[in-house]
């Protein structure tokens, strides 16, 4: 081999891939395998039994599965033999016992811009405080948790710790568990970084050039990393699927470098967010209280959107906003109810193809509201948006999802208040916590 591809450099530095996937002449992976820059590795690792009383078990080198229920065995026509694939990871491409996935292994690329930071705000006292004590934890590669109020501005807060990161060479990753949370945080960081090279990563996102020195990704986009990043944030560290899958947590450990601190974000922790150190925000950047949630009776309104009928207040609430010319969103436990909504309000939904752009024309009030499911509970700001929530009672609807949901309303300076309603069939517990909760917030 003459020389080292630059771009199969950028591209596959830090990253774990399927070798059939690669985008690159099947020449030039063999050419970079054969000089001993790319290593291979089989997508399934199989361990025999050592008992008669055990029995077979396989391991996902992509995505470290190790669940029985998620392989399936078949016979291979690529290989002709039994081959077993992974059912987790399959939807970024099927890794089976006869894929190769492939990794850089010598002299890694490394960032060529200079890094500006064009960011002219002005941080609050308490802003600025916990925004130094995450600097200091990021410095002394210590864990750290950012707890902090829907709206305190936590994502202005991380800028100083990764512009002081790549200001010293390192490479960094703001993952978080939701597409939309990508889609907002990739235009702002643009702006803040101007000549940073920044991928943003997530399912359907087109190619992108270049060795990024900062990478916005969800967290199932790290399945395909491993041993890349020098700071690891994690936004909205509480939010589905992450905090109940626990490949996602190692593909998280997986895409940083070894004993690399990760660093967590959250308005609502749980009880596994366990970190070296911690910084607490009480209150929105604006210094105006959180909008508490009000509860209203919707008696049978799972009946009446079944007879297609919109329930009497609901309609008048709907109502009220568009003539008020105010934004909304109306939050339904289930995908079928938001489908089967009368009426032709725009919907979005995890597996809805136009979501971007349908949340992009609320924000530019091109439409006047949208129907959603708890897909857009977190990661975005609308402004002057009022939220109803149909079914509070429904176990969708946990005091977490609550609390955020009800975080959307009152985040602009020029509207810090707003209508955040819950509409039930009985009042349930997780209902009346995310009230408390937000009430105790605004007593601190």
């Amino acid at each position: 081999m003459k020389q080292v591809n630059e771009q199969l450099q950028q591209f596959l530095t830090g990253r774990i891939w399927l070798r059939a996937h690669t985008p690159f002449p099947r020449e030039v992976i063999d050419d970079h395998i054969l000089s001993g820059h790319i290593h291979l590795k089989p997508g399934i690792k199989t361990i025999k039994p050592q008992t008669i009383f055990q029995s077979m078990k396989h391991i996902c080198n992509r995505c470290h599965n190790t669940n029985p229920s998620l392989f399936y065995s078949f016979q291979c026509a690529y290989c002709n033999k039994t081959c077993t694939y992974c059912r987790h990871c399959i939807r970024m491409g099927r890794v089976s016992s006869c894929s190769e996935l492939i990794t850089w292994v010598k002299e890694p690329a490394i960032g060529t811009t200079e890094d500006i930071f064009n960011w002219s705000g002005q941080l609050t006292a308490l802003q600025q405080r916990a925004s130094e004590e995450l600097l200091n934890s990021v410095q002394n590669n210590q864990s750290h948790l950012l707890h902090a109020v829907c709206g305190a501005g936590k994502t202005e807060l991380l800028f100083p710790s990764i512009f002081a990161s790549l200001l010293a060479g390192k490479r960094v990753c703001v993952a978080a568990p939701r597409t939309d949370v990508i889609l907002e945080l990739f235009p702002r960081f643009q702006k803040v970084f101007p000549k940073t090279i920044i991928h943003a990563l997530y399912g359907g996102a087109s190619g992108q050039e270049g060795f990024a020195t900062l990478i916005l990704a969800t967290t199932h986009q790290l399945y395909r990393f491993e041993d890349a990043f020098d700071v690891v944030f994690v936004d909205e560290a509480d939010a589905f699927p992450y905090y109940a899958d626990e490949t996602l947590r190692q593909a998280v450990v997986k895409a940083a470098k070894p004993n690399a601190a990760i660093h967590y974000v959250t308005a609502t922790p749980n009880n596994s967010l366990q970190t070296v150190n911690q910084s607490i925000l009480t209150k929105r950047y604006h210094g105006y209280p959180l909008p508490v949630p009000r509860f209203d009776s919707l008696w049978g309104y799972a009946r009446q959107l079944n007879k297609g009928k919109i329930p009497r207040k609901l309609q008048q609430w709907i109502d009220e906003k568009i003539q008020k010319n105010i934004p909304f969103l109306v939050f339904l436990p289930t995908i079928e109810m938001l489908e089967q909504f009368p009426g032709d309000l725009p919907r979005v939904h995890a597996e809805h193809p136009d979501r971007k752009e349908r949340v992009m024309q609320l924000r530019e009030k091109k439409v006047p509201g949208l129907l959603t499911t708890t897909i857009l509970e977190r990661g975005i700001t609308i402004e002057n948006v009022h939220v109803a929530v149909v079914g509070a009672e429904q176990d969708i609807f946990t005091a977490s999802a609550l609390i955020q949901i009800s975080g959307r309303v009152g985040r602009s300076i020029q509207y810090p208040d707003g209508d955040i309603v819950f509409f039930h069939h009985g009042i349930s517990h997780a209902m009346d916590e995310a009230k408390e909760e937000i009430e105790r917030w605004n007593g601190l």
